[in-house]
Formats: C-alpha cells, structure tokens, sequence
C-alpha cells in the first residue's frame, strides 16, 4: 500500500496536477506529524524492545488472579491508555502480539483480546492530539492547544471507550468466561532499560498536556531512549525502526488528495456532509467520514473532508468518523492493517467476515453515541 501511495504522489506531481508550491505546502504542513509519527514509532518500537508492554500485559494477568473476565477488563484498560497517550499503531503493532502470545500461554480464548486491540486503537484515539495523526491534523487546522483539544474532545472520547467495551464484551461474553493458572512474576532480562522506557513513555503524555510540542517532547523522549540503548542494546538499534514507509504513504496520499481537490472533490463532498452544526449536521459529518474512511483508508477520508467541516464541532465529528468508524472493512485504517498482520504472523486468522460483522453492528453505535456526546458537550 506505501509503495502505491508513493508512486500516485510522485506522478500527480511530476505531471502537474499538483503544482510544486502546493506540493511545498502539502509536505510544510505535514513535517512537524511526521516528526511525531518517526519519534514516537521508534519510542515505541525500542520500549517494546525494553519489554514495557511484555511486563505490563504479564501483570495484568497477575493482577486479575486468574479471572478471565477480569484480565479483558485490565487489557481494556491497558490498550486505551496505550492509544491515548502512544498512539494507535502503537497498541495495534506492539500491545496485539503481546496480548495473543499471553492468551495462548494462559490457554484462554485470543479472538477476543486480538478484536479488543484493534478496536480500542481505533475508538480509543479521540483524545490527544497524540492519539492519532488525524488529530495532530485537526490541532492544526484548529491552532488548539493539548488541552483545548482534550477540554472538546473528552465527551466523545469517553463515551467511545464505553461503547466499545460494552458491544466487545456483548459480543464475546461466553469466551471471557472461566479461569487461568495465575503466571509467575515476569523476568526482566535489563531492569534499568525497562525503567528507562516506561519513564519516557509515560513522560509523553504529560508532557505534551503541559504545551510542550508534541514533535519535540516525542523527538526528545526518542533520543534519551536511543542513547540508553546505545550504552546497554547498541545490537538492539537498526534502520528499520524508523518507519520511512509510513511517511512516503502519508505524503503520497495527501498529495493525491490535493489533487483531487483542484479538480472539484471537495464541492461534491459539501454537497454530502452539508454545514450544519447541530447535531443533525454532526451525524452526517461524522457518516460521511465513517463511510469515507472504510471505502478508502481514514488519513485520506480526512484530508479529503476537513475543507468540508466549517468550525470546530464539525471536525471534530470528522474525527469521531475517521477515528471510531474504520472497523467494518480491513483496509479502514492503517492501524487496523498492521494489527492483522501481527495476527498471522501469531497464527491467528480473524476472517473478514467476522471482521465486518462485529463492525456493522458496533460502529453505529459507537459513532452515534460519541457524536451525539460532542453535540450535547459543545451545545
């Protein structure tokens, strides 16, 4: 997919359906998220090397003393905080095959676990600004500050978090049943790298709810974590951490969106989503970005639709589209992407069906709800 997003980009500017000040502005305004999106996947990537999300999945495990249910609870709990505070693909990439791989060790169902990952990464990424790029994107058409956008953004958030657990736990309640043998106390091969990673991860956050920029705080936190790797795992650190793709496919897919707009997409696209604020207009912001971003990946449903949404509930009801409705088709989201190929990679096969089924069901509901917060919270 990041190859072909490349390509379309380069060819939309090579022959001058993007002129070249566009394109200059495009990849501007782009620059401080995709700093963001490098720092925080290498943050990530050497913190899942320091064993964070092992030792914390493990003692979950431990803190719900064999109960099934009780163990979905706290992954519930760890996959949201994860999301909020170290963005979806995080949970997605790294929190998923952790998750499964303390499933299959406990003997207990994975199916359920591996959907509560990929639909928590998902719904749980209304927050900050850091939860998710579209966000990093709607804080900039906006100028909002972290909490600003937190202060706006909360009602929906939480609601979607809520939702999302009440239909997954619905849904799978007969396989959230029973018991496990309680795991013995996690090992920890380098104690002081570990500590060194849950620090900055946990400093991320925080940090950026303070103003600081959340390029620089996750640039920053990077850095610390490389040199503690560099004097205790230099073997640990490669290339491949930076994930070069990623912005290739950003930056091609948003020059394609530009594109698209010079010739007329965003018209058609008012003549969709109208420009209402109450919460009738809201409903169909939110619907038309849900749709959009199931039909063809949430970054482009955003670029496409922020043009369409005059004022800040509107785009913030993009987000609730864009954020909590990409889960009825696999392609919805590159997070939701990532995360199946964690679970074939751990033997887990979700059928796309099964997939889409849950969705259909759930993502009215989770949209609705989350919409219908944002319009009461702002009304």
């Amino acid at each position: 997919m990041w190859k072909g997003a490349g390509i379309l980009g380069a060819l939309v500017v090579l022959v001058g359906a993007v002129p070249l000040t566009t394109a200059r502005d495009v990849v501007v305004r782009l620059a401080p998220i995709l700093l963001f999106l490098v720092a925080v996947t290498v943050l990530a990537e050497l913190a899942d090397e320091a064993g964070v999300f092992d030792v914390a999945a493990r003692e979950c495990a431990r803190w719900a003393r064999g109960s099934t249910l009780l163990l979905w609870l706290l992954v519930v709990v760890l996959a949201t905080l994860a999301t909020v505070f170290l963005s979806l693909d995080t949970t997605a990439v790294l929190l998923t095959p952790v998750v499964l791989a303390l499933a299959q060790q406990l003997g207990i169902a994975a199916l359920p676990f591996a959907m509560t990952t990929v639909w928590l990464a998902n719904t749980a990424s209304m927050l900050l600004p850091v939860s998710n790029l579209t966000n990093l994107l709607a804080q900039d058409r906006l100028g909002l500050s972290t909490l600003g956008f937190a202060a706006i953004a909360w009602p929906a958030a939480l609601v979607a978090v809520v939702v999302t657990a009440v239909v997954l736990l619905v849904r799978y309640r007969r396989s959230l049943r029973g018991r496990y043998d309680v795991p013995e106390v996690p090992h920890v091969s380098d104690p002081v790298l570990l500590r060194v990673a849950a620090a900055c991860c946990l400093l991320l956050g925080p940090l950026a709810v303070a103003g600081v920029p959340v390029a620089s705080v996750a640039t920053a936190l990077a850095a610390v974590l490389v040199v503690a790797f560099l004097v205790r795992r230099r073997g640990s650190l490669r290339w491949s951490l930076v994930p070069g793709h990623l912005v290739v496919m950003v930056v091609g897919l948003f020059l394609v969106v530009a594109a698209l707009q010079a010739r007329g997409l965003t018209d058609l696209l008012v003549g969709l989503t109208g420009t209402g604020d109450g919460l009738a207009g809201l409903l169909r912001h939110a619907g038309v970005a849900t749709v959009s971003a199931n039909v063809v990946n949430n970054l482009p449903a955003y670029a496409a639709l922020e043009p369409t949404a005059d004022g800040t509930l509107p785009v913030f009801a993009l987000l609730v589209g864009v954020n909590c409705g990409p889960l009825v088709l696999l392609w919805g989201s590159l997070a939701t992407l990532l995360w199946r190929e964690r679970c074939t990679a751990r033997g887990l096969h979700v059928p796309w069906q099964h997939f889409a089924g849950v969705g259909l069901v759930g993502v009215p509901l989770v949209v609705v709800a989350s919409t219908a917060a944002l319009a009461l919270a702002g009304g």
